[in-house]
C-alpha cells in the first residue's frame, strides 16, 4: 500500500457531521465530493493566502451545503484513525458513484503525495491540503485528480471553468473513449511500419492527440474500416513539412466523408492542433463504421437466424446495426436461460449477460480446426460489480476480446463503449448458422449497388438525423430528405412535417404526408424533374423513383458549391466540361474530355491531369500508367486519381469505378469538386 493519508475533511476533532451524524474519523463521501466540486468552482483565481481562511472555514464548518441525507452518508474511513489511505480512496469514489481503475487511484495519490506531502509524513495536513487545492486548480500535473471530482464518468473539460478559452468554448472529452480508442489503435496498427514513428502510445497520456496530428494514422483506420478507400500511394510518409502534413489530412477527412463521416465542422488545422472533442469525435466515427460493416443481411446471411416467428427478412434487414446487435445479444442470452436485455448500459452493468453471452458464443471445439474455448463463469458469484466485471473481461481476454471496455466502464454502463465491446464480440464470434429449409427469399440479399452506398455516405456526412443505415427504408417518412433540402437551400416549413415518434394508429399517414410535402418541394420551389413522382414512391421505398430525387438533390449541392464560389453565376455541364478543357490546356496537358460519358475518362488520365494542373507537381507520374491499358491499370489509376483529388482539398464521393466504367452521373461529381477546388485556388 502507498503511503498515502490524507485528514478527513469537515470533521474536527469531537465535532459531528450535520449532514449524516457521524462523529470523528467518519466522512461523507458525497459531501466531501460537493465541498471539492464547489471550491473548485467558487474560488478559480484566488491566491494561497486568501484561499486560507474560507478553506479552513469550511474544513471546520463541513463544508458548503448539508442537505445530504443520513441514507447517503457513508464511513469511508475504514481503519479510524482520522486520515484516508490509498484504498479508502477506491472506495470513496466507488461510494460517489464514480469507480475508478485502480491504476487511475494510484496516480493520484502519487501525484498528490509528490507534491503535496511537502514536510514528508505520509499525512497531509491542513496547511498541505491548501497548497494541494491550489494545485489541483492550476497544475496540468493534478489533472486526473480534477477531473475525478469535477466530473462525473471521467469527462474532461477543455478551456477553463472562470475564463473563456482561445475560441470562447468549453468542450469536453471522455478519458475512457481515450483511453479505449488508443488500446483498438494499438492493436490494429501494431505492425505497420508507416506508424511506428508513433505506435504503440500510451493511453494515459495524450499521446492519441499528437499523433494524429500527420494524417497517418487516420488514413490507415479509415483503410481498416473501409478497405481500399485511400491509395496507400498518395499518402506521405517522409519529409513530413506542414504543407505535406496539411496535405495527408485533407485526404483523411475528404476521405472519412466519403466513407460517410460527418466531418462539416472539422478542420485539417483542428487535427494538427490535436483537438480532443475533435479527435476523438472522428475517431469514434470511423471505428463504428468498421465494426458495424459486417452487421448487415447482405454481407452476414447468419443474422437470418435471428428472424422472429412471423416475421419476414425484409422487416429484418430495416433494423439498425444496433438493433441487430441487441437482437443477437438477446438470441443467445435466451439460449443460455438468461433473461434478455433492453440496452448496452443500464442492463449489462453487473456483468452477468456478458458473462452468458461469452459463454454461449465461444468455440466448443465441435468444427474441424476449430480449438475449444472455456469460459470460467466462476466469477459470475462475485459479490463486488467491479471485481465480477474484471472477471469477465479476463474471460473476454480468453478469446481476443478485451477491447473498448475497462472494468469502470461496464458497471457505469458507458453505452458507446460497451456498444463497441459487442460489436467486437459480434464480428470476432458470431456464433450463428445460417437458416436452411425455411421459406426465406434469399434474392432480397443483393446488397446496395456502389451508387446507393454513394448517396448514402453523402447523406451521413453532411450529419443528417437519423443515420441512414438503409437508403430506402430509411427515407420512408423524408425527414432525411427534407434536411436534403435545407442543405441546398431550399426552405423548409417544419411546422407542415411530422416528427417521431409516430402514433401506433396511423403512422404511415403521417409519413405519407411527409413524402407529399417532400415531393411538392422538389417540384416548387427546388424545380426538378420529377415526372411521374409522388409521396406514394418514396413511402413505398421504390428504388427507381427515390434515386430519382435523390440524385438531383446531390447534383443540386454539388453545383451550388460552385454557384458559391463563381459569385452566384448558375452552373451547368457544358460550363464544367468547358472549364476542365480549358484548365487542362492552358496547363499544357494534351489530355481533353467531350463529355462525362467520354469513354476516356475511363484511364483517369484527364482526372489526373486535372488535379496536377490545379496544384502543379503533386502527381507522381512515375505511378500513373498511360498507353494500352489492362483493366487492372485503369483501376490503379483511378484508385489513385480519387485519393490524389482527396488529398489537394476535393471532397469527392465517388468511388474509383465510377471512372473506370464512366458513370456519368458520378463522373460529373468528380470533375464538380475538382472544379470546385481549382476556382478555390483562384
Amino acid at each position: 500500500m502507498l503511503g498515502f493519508q490524507i485528514a478527513l475533511l469537515g470533521v474536527g476533532e469531537g465535532s459531528v457531521c450535520q449532514c449524516c451524524q457521524k462523529g470523528k474519523n467518519q466522512v461523507c463521501s458525497q459531501r466531501i465530493f460537493k465541498w471539492m466540486r464547489w471550491l473548485l468552482l467558487r474560488f478559480p483565481k484566488m491566491s494561497l493566502m486568501n484561499l486560507k481562511r474560507p478553506l479552513q472555514k469550511l474544513w471546520c464548518n463541513h463544508g458548503p451545503g448539508s442537505s445530504d441525507s443520513p441514507a447517503t452518508a457513508s464511513q469511508v474511513d475504514l481503519n479510524s484513525n482520522g486520515f484516508i489511505c490509498d484504498y479508502e480512496l477506491h472506495e470513496l469514489f466507488k461510494e460517489a458513484n464514480m469507480p475508478l481503475p485502480g491504476y487511475k487511484v494510484r496516480e493520484i495519490i502519487q501525484k498528490l503525495m509528490l507534491d503535496g506531502d511537502r514536510n514528508k509524513d505520509g499525512k497531509i495536513s491542513f496547511d498541505e491540503f491548501v497548497y494541494i487545492f491550489q494545485e489541483v486548480k492550476s497544475s496540468d500535473i493534478a489533472k486526473t485528480f480534477r477531473k475525478a471530482i469535477n466530473r462525473k464518468e471521467g469527462i474532461c473539460a477543455l478551456g477553463g471553468t472562470s475564463e473563456l478559452s482561445s475560441e470562447g468554448t468549453q468542450h469536453s472529452y471522455s478519458e475512457e473513449e481515450k483511453y479505449a480508442f488508443v488500446n483498438w489503435i494499438n492493436k490494429a496498427l501494431e505492425n505497420d511500419p508507416d506508424c511506428r514513428h508513433v505506435i504503440p502510445m500510451n493511453p494515459n497520456t495524450d499521446d492519441l492527440f499528437k499523433a494524429v496530428g500527420d494524417g497517418i494514422v487516420l488514413c490507415k483506420m479509415i483503410n481498416l474500416s473501409v478497405p481500399d478507400t485511400i491509395d496507400e500511394r498518395a499518402i506521405n510518409k517522409k519529409k513530413l513539412t506542414p504543407f505535406i502534413i496539411q496535405e495527408n489530412l485533407n485526404l483523411a477527412l475528404n476521405s472519412a466523408s466519403a466513407i460517410g463521416c460527418h466531418v462539416v465542422n472539422i478542420g485539417a488545422e483542428d487535427l494538427r492542433a490535436g483537438k480532443p472533442h475533435l479527435v476523438l469525435g472522428l475517431l469514434w466515427q470511423i471505428i463504428k463504421i468498421g465494426l458495424f460493416a459486417d452487421i448487415e443481411l447482405s454481407r452476414n446471411e447468419a443474422l437470418a437466424a435471428l428472424l422472429r416467428d412471423g416475421e419476414t427478412l425484409e422487416e429484418l434487414m430495416k433494423l439498425s446495426p444496433e438493433e441487430l446487435l441487441l437482437r443477437w445479444a438477446n438470441f443467445h442470452l435466451e439460449n443460455s436461460g438468461w433473461q434478455k436485455i433492453n440496452n448496452f448500459s443500464a442492463d449489462i452493468k453487473d456483468s452477468k449477460a456478458y458473462f452468458h453471452l461469452l459463454n454461449q458464443i465461444a468455440p466448443k471445439g465441435q468444427k474441424e480446426g476449430e480449438p475449444r474455448i472455456d469460459i470460467n463463469m466462476s466469477g459470475f458469484n462475485e459479490t463486488d460489480d467491479l471485481k465480477r466485471a474484471e472477471s469477465m473481461l479476463q474471460q473476454a481476454d480468453k478469446l481476443g476480446c478485451r477491447q473498448f471496455v475497462t472494468p469502470a466502464d461496464v458497471v457505469s454502463g458507458n453505452p458507446k463503449l460497451n456498444l463497441a465491446f459487442v460489436a467486437n464480440l459480434f464480428n470476432k464470434y458470431p456464433a450463428l448458422t445460417k437458416p436452411e429449409n425455411q421459406d426465406i427469399d434469399w434474392t432480397l440479399l443483393e446488397g446496395e449497388t456502389r451508387e446507393e452506398r454513394t448517396f448514402r455516405n453523402w447523406m451521413n456526412s453532411l450529419g443528417v438525423n437519423p443515420h441512414v443505415n438503409h437508403l430506402y427504408a430509411d427515407l420512408q417518412d423524408a425527414l432525411v430528405i427534407l434536411q436534403l433540402y435545407e442543405r441546398i437551400k431550399v426552405p423548409v416549413d417544419w411546422s407542415k412535417v411530422n416528427k417521431p415518434p409516430y402514433p401506433k394508429l396511423g403512422a404511415n399517414m403521417k409519413k405519407l404526408e411527409n413524402c407529399n410535402y417532400a415531393v411538392e418541394l422538389g417540384k416548387h420551389p427546388a424545380k426538378f424533374s420529377l415526372v411521374g413522382i409522388g409521396g406514394q414512391d418514396l413511402n413505398d421505398g421504390n428504388q427507381t423513383l427515390t434515386l430519382a430525387l435523390v440524385w438531383q438533390l446531390m447534383r443540386r449541392y454539388t453545383l451550388n458549391v460552385l454557384e458559391d464560389l463563381g459569385d452566384g453565376q448558375k452552373a451547368n455541364d457544358d460550363i464544367i466540361v468547358n472549364w476542365v478543357n480549358r484548365t487542362l490546356s492552358e496547363a499544357g496537358k494534351s489530355t481533353s474530355i467531350q463529355s462525362f460519358k467520354d469513354k476516356t475518362i475511363s484511364s483517369s488520365l484527364a482526372v489526373v491531369d486535372l488535379i496536377d494542373a490545379i496544384q502543379p507537381g503533386c502527381i507522381n507520374y512515375d505511378l500513373v500508367k498511360s498507353g494500352n491499358l489492362t483493366e487492372d491499370d485503369k483501376h490503379n489509376n483511378a484508385k489513385y486519381a480519387v485519393s490524389m483529388a482527396r488529398r489537394i482539398g476535393a471532397r469527392v464521393y465517388a468511388l474509383p469505378e465510377d471512372l473506370v466504367e464512366v458513370k456519368p452521373k458520378m463522373v460529373m461529381t468528380v470533375f464538380a469538386c475538382l472544379m470546385g477546388r481549382g476556382m478555390k485556388r483562384v
